[in-house]
């Protein structure tokens, strides 16, 4: 004879079927129910699309006019050696290259090498360094021209020489880079950036009444605001600008070098 606990009249046995469906109904909703996927941020017009690494987000900048920054240098060598770049290209490690995080491919910058005074120029085919604090990681051949190598890191500050290079096609069906120049043009110094016209404007009039030279305000939509942006000052040559920017630095000045 079954015991009691199995016989289908009685209670307990009810209590269990039921219990056993109701753990098989959550299982099954908890089973379907997924987190919905991150999409990306959209890019601001004009800017090409955004990237992840981890889980953060980076917005590759339209263009290279006017960009000069100061930070970290590192280097990559061996592991990557051979591997694909960002931008395509197989990575030479014992040729000059370099990665950045926003700049376009093909952007040529000066690498100016704070601690010894090294300078290189380099062209961006790949993206990072994704460590905090550094701006540009340097192929082994530029890191070993720049005195890089051996500390491993070193303080820099990078110059946009060239917009992303156009491709020509030579006889034979080779083709070669063609930069264009940045290091001539016209260039100002911006030195300040403002939410309200109004506080834009006044800013403006002071610089005005103080004698400084061409000195207006460029509004711009960054895709989360409007800004209005002050700026003074106008040079033809990137050393001019260098110049300048020194002169409005020592007067208190929070400068940015722009190409116009």
């Amino acid at each position: 004879m079954k015991p009691p606990f199995f016989h289908a009249s009685c209670p307990s046995w009810r209590w269990v079927l039921c219990l056993c469906g109701l753990f098989f109904w959550l299982n099954a909703c908890h089973s379907v129910t997924t987190a919905p996927p991150r999409q990306a941020p959209a890019a601001p017009q004009g800017y090409p699309q955004p990237y992840r690494v981890g889980k953060q987000w980076y917005q590759p900048i339209p263009d290279a006019d006017g960009f000069r920054q100061r930070g970290t240098a590192s280097w990559y060598g061996q592991k990557f050696h051979g591997r694909k770049t960002s931008n395509g290209e197989r990575y030479d490690m014992y040729g000059v290259s370099a990665a950045h995080k926003t700049l376009p491919f093909d952007t040529v910058v000066r690498v100016h090498n704070l601690r010894n005074g090294r300078q290189l120029d380099v062209r961006i085919n790949d993206r990072g360094p994704f460590v905090k604090g550094r701006i540009i990681d340097l192929s082994y051949g530029a890191a070993e021209k720049l005195g890089v190598v051996g500390p491993g890191t070193a303080p820099v500050e990078i110059v946009a020489l060239a917009a992303p290079a156009r491709r020509v096609r030579q006889p034979g069906g080779q083709e070669r880079l063609v930069a264009v120049d940045l290091t001539r043009g016209n260039f100002t110094f911006q030195v300040g950036a403002f939410l309200d016209r109004n506080n834009a404007e006044r800013r403006a009039a002071e610089l005005k009444r103080k004698k400084y030279k061409h000195v207006h305000v460029v509004s711009f939509d960054r895709g989360d605001g409007m800004f209005h942006r002050v700026r003074v000052g106008r040079a033809t040559t990137l050393a001019e600008a260098d110049e300048y920017e020194q002169v409005l630095m020592r007067q208190g000045f929070d400068v940015i070098i722009v190409a116009e």
